[in-house]
C-alpha cells in the first residue's frame, strides 16, 4: 500500500487510511469509513486505523475488520441494588457532561433481575479503545463486576427484563464528517483533511 506523504502526521492519530487498492487515502473519520463501507462502489476497501505517527510521516496502522463498522459494543457495571447502580448510572453521566465522550454511545440503567443491575454504556465497536481510554480519563469506577464487548451487547439485550433510566451522550467531534455524495466524491483524494 502506498501512503501519501503527509505534513504534521501526529494529527491524524485516531483516523483512518482507506487501501482501494491502486490508491490510497488517510484521514477518514470512523463515521466516513461506515458510510463508504456501506457504499456498493467501496464495499471492499480495506482500513487501517492511524495508533501512532512520527515526524518523519511514518505511521503505526492497525487493519480493522470492514464488518466492525456495523457492530455496537458495551461495557456493563454490575451492582446488588437498584440505589447502588442508579449512583453509578448518575455518576457516569454527570462525567460525561463534564467531559464528552470520544463517540455518541447511550448509558443505561436496567434491571436483569430482582438483585441484579447494571449501568451500560453501548457504543460504536470501532471505538473500544478510545472508549476505554475515555472511561479511565474521567476516572469513572464502579462498586461490582463488569463485562464488555459485542457478545456481552447481545447477551444484555436478551436478558435486560426493564430499563430504568436512558441518556444518549453526544460525541467530542473533532472534525465534521463527509457525507453522501460530498464524501463519494473527493473519497480518493490522498489526503482528506
Amino acid at each position: 500500500m502506498n501512503i501519501p506523504t503527509i505534513e504534521n502526521p501526529n494529527k491524524y492519530t485516531g483516523l483512518y487510511v482507506v487501501d482501494f487498492g491502486e490508491t490510497s487515502s488517510v484521514g477518514f473519520t470512523a463515521v466516513e469509513v461506515a458510510e463508504l463501507l456501506e457504499s456498493e462502489k467501496y464495499a471492499d476497501i480495506k482500513v487501517y486505523k492511524i495508533h501512532g505517527a512520527y515526524p518523519d510521516g511514518k505511521m503505526e496502522l492497525k487493519g480493522v475488520p470492514s464488518g466492525i463498522f456495523q457492530l455496537e459494543m458495551g461495557m456493563f457495571f454490575y451492582a446488588g441494588t437498584e440505589s447502588t447502580s442508579e449512583k453509578e448510572y448518575d455518576n457516569l453521566v454527570a462525567l460525561a457532561e463534564t467531559t464528552l465522550p470520544p463517540c455518541r454511545a447511550k448509558v443505561e440503567l436496567a434491571k436483569i433481575t430482582d438483585d441484579l443491575y447494571t449501568t451500560a454504556i453501548i457504543y460504536p465497536a470501532e471505538y473500544n479503545d478510545e472508549v476505554s481510554s475515555w472511561l479511565i480519563e474521567i476516572d469513572y469506577s464502579t462498586s461490582g463486576a463488569a463485562a464488555g464487548g459485542i457478545e456481552a451487547v447481545t447477551s444484555f439485550n436478551e436478558q435486560k427484563t426493564k430499563t430504568i433510566q436512558s441518556h444518549q451522550l453526544h460525541a467530542a467531534d473533532a472534525y465534521k464528517n463527509k457525507t453522501g455524495e460530498e464524501l463519494l466524491s473527493v473519497a480518493k483524494q490522498a489526503i482528506q483533511r
